[in-house]
């Protein structure tokens, strides 16, 4: 009993060790070094209690208006009364069911494609991208099946913000697939054309697009023909991103190896049969970095929706707390915008990074 009982000790002290030898070597190996490290650690740890104070011990969680807020601390109050505005826009009370409706429909959807064990993957990303998109505006738009119409100009909150980022996610990634095809195309102009649109999208800012998108678009439309400000912003975030998107998936197509595309002509495959079933699988896994990257960037960049006059979630919260009846409280809806946005943004950097790591595995699997 001794030796195991010995080796137990051992190793709990090799643990307790190895911590202490890390900081001695990282944090305190030199003067400069302590001090730097004492100094940092009490800057952080004053303004983590600083902001437990504000958010937690000296906030104001009950209560129906502005006069209920009486101590220094954050007035979340705020959040609560307009919760519903910030999630649904100026949709009707009465018609939340339909929101809720198709985010779960869309949620289980994403559960579906994007849980490696789940059967007939490949049919539920078909739905996905063909008939979930009819359905999902059937029921926030309405006009059939007796669903009473509800014009985008009432959308708005986290739900706008959701339905513009997934329609520019998938609207950049089919674009982006088909430019960079495009500017590696052997046929001059196709690569003329696409290489022009990626150097010229890339080198105007995102802003420029959307006032493009919102004001100068209508102008060119034949007389009679509109869209409405919603899907003309959702067009023009959508081709913004599907330049940067094309560079990607370009990065990727370059890191499939040459003997790939000769394999797939050697057994008879046409050029998109090859592009599909062999090339881009390929690319699209060694280009997964950089396509995450982007989403993320289109995810934060939906906030200039709030430039050309759309009120997704920051703009519906900026409104919120332009109401005299809540001045002083913008800082709570940034936090709350805040908080919406990195659980969306740093949700799909962990799935991104197990994703890489679960290829990464099967790629050893299958060399090994």
């Amino acid at each position: 009993m001794m030796g195991p009982e010995r080796n137990n000790q051992a190793g709990i002290q090799a643990a307790i060790l190895r911590p202490v030898a890390w900081a001695r070597l990282n944090l305190f190996g030199t003067v400069l070094d302590s001090v730097l490290t004492i100094a940092a650690a009490y800057i952080s740890i004053s303004l983590i209690a600083a902001a437990f104070q504000w958010a937690i011990l000296d906030a104001t969680w009950s209560g129906e208006s502005r006069a209920d807020c009486v101590s220094d601390g954050a007035c979340w109050v705020f959040i609560k009364v307009r919760f519903n505005q910030f999630m649904y826009g100026f949709y009707s009370a009465d018609e939340y069911w339909r929101v809720n409706l198709a985010a779960l429909l869309v949620a289980a959807s994403g559960v579906w494609v994007l849980w490696p064990r789940a059967p007939y993957r490949a049919y539920a990303a078909l739905f996905a991208i063909t008939g979930l998109p009819l359905i999902a505006y059937w029921l926030l738009h309405g006009g059939v099946f007796g669903l009473s119409v509800v014009e985008s100009a009432k959308w708005g909150g986290v739900f706008l913000t959701v339905v513009v980022a997934l329609s520019g996610i998938v609207l950049a990634i089919f674009f982006g697939v088909l430019l960079a095809l495009g500017r590696r195309s052997e046929l001059p102009a196709v690569r003329w054309l696409s290489t022009s649109y990626i150097e010229l999208i890339r080198a105007v800012p995102l802003i420029t697009i959307l006032f493009m998108a919102s004001v100068m678009l209508p102008l060119f439309l034949p007389e009679g023909v509109s869209f409405a400000k919603v899907l003309r912003a959702m067009i023009g975030l959508a081709f913004f991103w599907a330049a940067y998107m094309a560079e990607a998936i370009r990065g990727g197509l370059q890191a499939v190896p040459r003997g790939q595309y000769e394999a797939a002509k050697s057994i008879g495959l046409s050029y998109w049969r090859s592009m599909v079933f062999v090339v881009l699988p390929q690319a699209l896994k060694a280009a997964l970095p950089g396509i995450m990257n982007t989403i993320i960037s289109l995810v934060k960049d939906t906030t200039l929706l709030l430039l050309i006059g759309i009120f997704e979630l920051l703009g519906i919260v900026q409104a919120a707390a332009a109401d005299p009846q809540w001045l002083g409280n913008y800082v709570e809806g940034y936090v709350f915008v805040a908080a919406i946005f990195f659980f969306f943004c740093f949700g799909m950097s962990l799935y991104s990074r197990r994703l890489e790591h679960r290829m990464g595995s099967s790629q050893q699997n299958l060399g090994g």
